[in-house]
């Protein structure tokens, strides 16, 4: 590959987001000619991949761990995440993918443990969307007042009523509109961007959420236009496509969007949220959070899953 080829990898929700940054970005001085080779799927399973020799000048993935994977195996610099978006290039919120009408009335975070739902997410074991959903659930428990033994029952409660752990955020869309399970747990940005494809289903924004930061990196040794294609998805124009395409613009973008298909009221497509939480003030870091909750044996939450005998 030579300097005008970008290698990118990535998770899979954000491809038509970065397709339509990349249309945009051709058209400027930076990004004439540049060809893009892209490789996306769920989250984890491409940041290893990368770690075990794929091609990469830029990444974008779910979560920052999936990145400091690279940093330890020395691909990415460590200092990755230290300017002013702190790594951050993309931004949603967890939601309900719920049938058109929303027939079992799904308002909270309650409806998902009661009797009869029947809950699609994917597996964290390999995606990222997995975990943020996984983090909301545990989190609106501790936000509202809850202990972390309440977080617990709930989280197992709501592993029980799941019927479908498909590997990425995209295959758990797929699972839900080909008609398994109810209700399916997602980024705001992926049930925008599926009904802008042509899918009949409805979302709803519980009243507390948790807010989702996917991080974008470029690798050491990189082609120089990786670093050029970085600072346009980081632009006014960058974060306007993102936007079009469902995601919420990163803190301090400002964008030129007048509407978005897809978004339940198209000229207000990104309300505000009741409460909405983050992982630095439930949580506190990506490293201790991972090995509490999603080490591969040990982990709270892989520890439920494994119980449930919903994972393979």
């Amino acid at each position: 590959a030579d300097s005008s080829t970008i290698n990118l990898v990535g998770f899979a929700v954000p491809e038509a987001a970065n397709k339509a940054i990349a249309k945009a970005w051709a058209k400027t001085a930076d990004g004439k000619d540049v060809e893009f080779v892209t490789s996306y799927g769920p989250s984890g399973d491409q940041s290893r991949a990368v770690a075990s020799g794929l091609k990469a000048d830029y990444v974008h993935f779910s979560v920052p761990t999936d990145v400091t994977r690279l940093v330890d195996a020395g691909l990415v610099s460590k200092d990755w995440d230290q300017g002013k978006d702190k790594g951050v290039v993309s931004t949603s919120v967890v939601v309900f993918g719920v049938p058109k009408g929303n027939p079992n009335h799904v308002k909270d975070w309650d409806d998902l443990i009661k009797t009869g739902a029947q809950v699609v997410t994917p597996n964290p074991a390999s995606s990222g969307a997995a975990r943020w959903n996984a983090l909301a659930a545990w989190g609106q428990v501790i936000a509202n007042g809850g202990t972390e033994a309440d977080a617990q029952e709930y989280v197992t409660k709501l592993y029980g009523n799941v019927v479908s752990l498909p590997n990425s955020g995209r295959d758990a869309t797929t699972a839900f509109t080909s008609g398994t399970g109810n209700v399916f747990l997602t980024y705001e940005n992926e049930a925008i961007l599926a009904r802008q494809n042509g899918e009949d289903f409805d979302y709803v924004i519980p009243p507390t959420t948790l807010k989702i930061e996917n991080p974008g990196a470029v690798l050491n040794g990189a082609t120089p236009r990786a670093a050029e294609w970085l600072k346009f998805v980081l632009s006014e124009e960058g974060q306007t496509q993102f936007a079009l395409k469902g995601f919420r613009p990163i803190d301090g973008a400002k964008v030129d969007v007048d509407e978005v298909e897809g978004a339940n009221d198209p000229s207000k497509p990104f309300p505000e949220v009741k409460k909405l939480i983050t992982v630095s003030d439930t949580f506190g870091s990506w490293s201790d959070l991972t090995k509490k909750y999603f080490a591969e044996n040990t982990g709270v939450i892989t520890q439920i899953i494994a119980k449930s005998g919903k994972a393979q």
